[in-house]
Formats: C-alpha cells, structure tokens, sequence
C-alpha cells in the first residue's frame, strides 16, 4: 500500500508565505507525476502544481508566479512554496502521487489534505 501525507498548511495573513511538504511511502517502485490540488467550498477541485518526474512543471493561471513547486531528489517528497498568499487562496490543499507500484502498476493516491487559510 502507498501513503500520502500533506503538512505545512495553517493560517496567514495576505502576503505571507507558507511551505507545504508532501511526503509518500510505501510499496512504489518508481514515481511518475506529484501534484498540489485545492479545493475550497462550494468549487470545484483545481490543480495547483504538478512536476513530472523529469522535472517538468506545470501551474494553474491563479497562481503562475507566486506558487513554486519542487522535490527533493529521493522524489518521495514534493513541496509547494506559496508566496503573496491571497484570500483567494485559501482551501483545503491535496497532494496527489502517480507511481509504478512495485506490483508493477500505475495507480494515483492521495493524501488527506491540509487546510490553508489567507485572510485580510
């Protein structure tokens, strides 16, 4: 089995920055795509970031040159570096892994989010 789990949300002034770390485990053989997803009430879930495991990026329109995300070169981790945090911003934030398990096959996981809040 894999396990995802998100940590770095909290509360934060407009402006302000937060670090959020995603770190997963279990039976993977190899990684292929981890992602930052959001969802806030009464919307949609939306794409936040993803990096490939050859390090291409991709980011959604809201948060193109505020947000960065990057992994560490176990590629078991992935962070999502928020700067300018806006109220829009605020959601509940879920990290999302694409792997080869060691079985061999590819299967998406998820961890249980974490929350941030931006206020004004």
């Amino acid at each position: 089995q894999v396990q995802v789990v998100e940590s770095g949300g909290g509360l934060v002034q407009a402006g302000g920055s937060l670090r959020l770390s995603c770190a997963a485990s279990g039976s993977i053989y190899s990684y292929i795509d981890m992602g930052w997803y959001r969802q806030a009430p009464g919307k949609q879930r939306e794409v936040v970031a993803g990096i490939t495991s050859g390090g291409n990026t991709i980011y959604g329109d809201s948060v193109k040159g505020r947000f960065t995300i990057a992994r560490d070169g176990a590629k078991n981790t992935v962070y999502l570096q928020m700067l300018s945090l806006k109220p829009e911003d605020t959601g509940i934030y879920y990290c999302n892994v694409k792997v080869i398990t060691t079985t061999m096959r590819t299967r998406d996981y998820w961890g249980q989010g974490t929350q941030v809040t931006v206020s004004s």
